[in-house]
């Protein structure tokens, strides 16, 4: 009778489950694929059924994003004010969670779960806000688009081209109590987005061209609707396992295939992964380990773990089982995977064995239930060489079958003397009886200890002695009393029985045994490798305990960087002296796949390489050459090895990042350290340099008429380097500022000619040896932007070309309007920047060049504040040589569709200074 009743200890998990949720707030997350799909409507819409209803419902934060029929559900809701966080010189609305917590509503509206907070603010995510509100009792209803899920953010990055920084840990997701799936066809959601519903006309023409085109949009929709289902799976499987009777729920295919030792059953997994595809349904293929000992178990052991490879191979998902009744061991699985179809090879039973003994297969059909069962045969099948039983050494042991003959021997002395002396008088009928219990006892202890063949052979040299020594008439073999008969076959009959269940005991318990060390191996493993720091301590640890665990040559590889692949562990080995095996180790890490000794890839190596996958990357291969070159073709130990790989490339990835953290502290305190001594030091020359300035162009100024033209020349040189110093503090103070955040931008609509204008005045100096050329068009729209700090990065770019460009080349000056931006363009033609400084002459404190035509070097920070001035007002500038010689700084802003009309007083298109 196979056990059907359901685990009690999944029971009484499930109650504490229940029992800790009950006091726990319900989360319920409106899931969508993209913005203006209609969360936030759908959640409002229901909070006000909700309302309608008698519920305590309660707006939290809910983003309208200027939309009129989303503030129109607001309207007549209660809504907890917002907090306002004071950031680079605006005030952000943020979420105010003691507030929240201090009103303690039955439910409460958080829109858009993935949002980072404001500095200042308790939680650095607002799922952490929502996690305390739902430890407080509060159920909460909230928004979350699927780019926001962190295991799909390299997918949708590599999909969309935009990488999504504010991301959300999958565990949040998993531990919602309902998930609606809010859907929208991409092109009713453009549509959406043309008319102005989902942002604001420019933004949405920008989206429309970027995040928001419908080859993204559908891609996106197809991962949420795989998220939304793989959800209602779970769902569906925990409203299965709350049944009493837990049975398949054919809600969608899923296929167990039974294989063995015998090499027919290739042909069976071969028909299983056909009928998998057809289904398209997930399949998985176990093996049952029913006791067994000895040579013929370790055959049996080695062809089955053939068989599971092929399985792997071909993408199954592979188990062993123990237990002693196959059927039962197999229905019960299936019953906790929720399998539809059972798929099992005819067996070859002859059929007088089938009328005392029923088959695998019948058992699996009485009770397999709602389970179907299909029956393949596997005869006909061809073997391949892989397939083909090992011929395997017929040696026998003779130590057990001498300890079993002793044992039988012991045995005869004991029964013997019971019958000398008969222990009672008058109790010879008993006499026999106590003599067989002798013998059987001695069976089971060598059943016990030695397994299957020597207790078979002391069942029958048992009954032979028993036969010889006390049954008359004694010393020969013959039966005075056919009565006898009976009692050999019985004692026969029990020997086999007792042998036969002691060896498949001892066989189960050295399975349960493997595997509960394969446990401890995994703890001692992670307890040691969580307590160390330190790459290479972390590998040395490592290579001691898999050296314990498998034997053999440990070697590790590591990728240092794109070009560097190194030997971190087993310099010495052999499996590091073989060229091969390094170029197998980089092919594992750039795969992620297992390559080298006894795989189908690069089998020449010699060892077997297994990728050190992370949470991240693959940061190199493990490779392991055991003493048993055979020892892998178990699916067990390959997935052993496999899992020690991930806890060493967990540990490697968990020690670089605190000692990424570390250095970024470090960094993060020296540039704390510098921009305050900057910003002091520039304040304390400030004032000083003004004052040098101002009296440099008093004298000069009442000097002019009673000097000579070198002294002249020498007051105006003491002028204009005066004015360069003023200059250089500023951008030192500029460059704190901005770092600090505390920079505000004053927007006013400016015209481009004059801040051009004003900058050209205030270098003029610097230009005089240069031909400068100014191409702006009339038509050329007015821009809204800070007038000081633009015109302070013109002056920097300006001044830079000035510098790096020799006398009497020339400098333009042109602008365009683009769509809804604008390029500013500084152009020269000077020697150009330097191959692969493009991008680092933005960075503080570059230069590109030591050497400039004047002789007059920079301290590195012009370029730098540019980028930070053009950044605040939501641009960007890039730097790159031209074609024709010399290098281009371009300026992007953006701009307005509508600016202000002025009046327009007429400047010269084209002008030379």
């Amino acid at each position: 009778m196979i056990d059907q009743r359901p685990n009690p200890d999944e029971l009484l998990a499930r109650v504490q489950a229940e029992e800790a949720g009950s006091r726990r707030g319900k989360l319920r997350i409106f899931f969508g694929y993209a913005a203006g799909v209609g969360k936030t409507y759908a959640m409002l819409e229901a909070a006000r059924r909700e309302r309608a209803a008698g519920e305590d419902v309660v707006v939290g934060y809910v983003e309208p994003h200027g939309r009129a029929e989303t503030e129109a559900l607001l309207a007549g809701m209660e809504a907890i004010p917002n907090r306002e966080i004071p950031y680079r010189g605006v005030f952000l609305r943020e979420f105010d969670l003691d507030a929240a917590l201090a009103r303690h509503p039955k439910l409460i509206l958080v829109d858009e779960l993935a949002h980072t907070n404001a500095d200042g603010s308790r939680h650095a995510k607002r799922w952490q806000d929502v996690e305390e509100l739902l430890e407080a009792g509060i159920d909460v209803w909230t928004t979350l688009n699927v780019q926001h899920v962190e295991s799909l953010n390299d997918v949708i990055a590599q999909i969309t081209r935009v990488v999504v920084r504010e991301t959300l840990p999958d565990a949040v997701l998993e531990r919602a109590d309902e998930i609606e799936l809010i859907d929208l066809t991409p092109e009713e959601l453009m549509l959406r987005l043309q008319a102005g519903k989902v942002y604001l006309p420019s933004q949405a023409e920008r989206a429309l061209t970027s995040f928001f085109q419908k080859g993204n949009l559908v891609a996106l929709r197809e991962l949420s609707l795989r998220q939304a289902a793989h959800r209602l799976h779970q769902d569906v499987e925990a409203a299965r396992r709350g049944r009493a009777d837990v049975v398949p729920w054919a809600t969608t295919e899923r296929l167990l295939v039974c294989v063995g030792p015998s090499p027919n059953s290739a042909r069976i997994i071969r028909t299983a992964k056909r009928m998998a595809a057809a289904f398209g349904a997930e399949w998985l293929c176990v093996a049952v380990n029913t006791g067994g000992d000895g040579e013929m178990a370790s055959a049996t052991q080695e062809r089955t773990a053939g068989n599971l490879e092929l399985a792997e191979q071909l993408g199954a998902e592979t188990h062993t089982l123990i237990g002693r009744n196959v059927a039962e061991v197999v229905l019960k699985y299936a019953r906790s995977r929720n399998i539809t179809k059972i798929i099992a090879g005819k067996t070859a039973q002859p059929w007088w064995k089938r009328i005392f003994l029923r088959t695998v297969v019948e058992e699996l059909l009485e009770h397999s239930g709602e389970i179907d069962v299909y029956v393949i045969t596997g005869e006909g099948g061809a073997s391949t060489p892989s397939e083909t039983p090992q011929v395997r050494s017929t040696s026998i042991k003779i130590r057990p079958y001498l300890v079993t003959a002793t044992v039988v021997a012991i045995c005869g002395a004991l029964g013997w003397l019971s019958h000398k002396w008969h222990f009672a008088k008058g109790a010879e009928i008993g006499g026999e009886a106590n003599i067989a219990m002798v013998f059987l006892a001695g069976v089971a202890f060598v059943a016990t200890c030695f397994g299957r063949g020597p207790a078979i052979a002391a069942s029958i040299i048992s009954v032979l002695v028993f036969d010889f020594c006390f049954v008359p008439p004694y010393g020969t073999f013959a039966i005075s009393d056919t009565e006898y008969l009976i009692t050999f076959a019985v004692m026969l009959g029990i020997g086999l029985l007792i042998s036969t269940l002691a060896a498949r005991q001892r066989s189960q318990l050295q399975a349960s045994q493997e595997q509960e060390q394969r446990t401890a191996k995994l703890f001692r493993m992670t307890r040691q490798l969580s307590e160390l720091s330190g790459t290479d301590f972390l590998l040395q640890t490592a290579g001691k305990q898999l050296k314990e665990f498998f034997g053999g040559e440990i070697v590790v590889y590591l990728r240092e960087s794109d070009e560097l692949f190194s030997l971190r562990l087993g310099n010495n080995t052999s499996v590091a002296q073989n060229p091969t095996n390094a170029i197998v180790a980089s092919w594992a890490t750039d795969h992620d796949q297992m390559a080298g000794l006894n795989t189908d890839t690069l089998p020449n190596a010699t060892a077997l390489f297994v990728p050190l996958v992370g949470s991240q990357h693959t940061i190199g291969a493990l490779g392991i050459r055991p003493d048993d070159l055979t020892r892998f073709r178990d699916p067990e130990q390959r997935r052993l090895l496999e899992t020690c790989a991930s806890l060493i490339a967990l540990s490697i990835e968990r020690d670089q990042s605190v000692l990424e953290a570390q250095d970024a502290q470090v960094r993060m305190q020296t540039e704390q350290l510098r921009n305050s001594l900057l910003s002091s030091v520039s304040h304390d020359l400030r004032t000083p340099l003004a004052a040098i300035a101002g009296t440099a162009v008093n004298l000069s100024k009442s000097l002019r008429s009673r000097t000579n033209p070198s002294e002249q020349e020498m007051l105006q040189t003491l002028v204009n380097q005066s004015h360069q110093l003023v200059r250089l503090v500023e951008n030192l103070l500029d460059m704190a500022k901005l770092e600090s955040g505390s920079t505000v931008l004053n927007r006013q609509w400016h015209v481009l000619e004059e801040l051009v204008g004003s900058s050209l005045a205030r270098v003029r100096w610097e230009l005089s040896s240069h031909i400068v050329r100014v191409q702006i068009p009339e038509s050329f729209p007015l821009i809204l932007v800070d007038g000081f700090l633009l015109e302070q990065a013109f002056v920097n770019l300006l001044e830079n070309a000035s510098r790096y460009t020799p006398a009497e080349t020339e400098i333009e000056i042109t602008a365009k309007s683009i769509g809804n931006r604008v390029e500013i363009h500084f152009a020269d033609n000077g020697p150009g920047l330097p191959p692969g400084t493009e991008t680092k002459v933005f960075d503080k404190f570059f230069r590109a060049t030591s050497a400039t035509p004047d002789g007059r070097r920079g301290v590195g920070l012009g370029l730098a504040i540019c980028q930070g001035i053009i950044q605040a007002h939501g641009g960007r500038i890039t730097a790159a040589n031209r074609p024709t010689g010399g290098a281009e700084f371009v300026i992007s802003l953006p701009c307005k569709q509508q600016s202000p009309t002025a009046a327009m007083t007429q400047s010269p298109s084209l002008s030379e200074r």
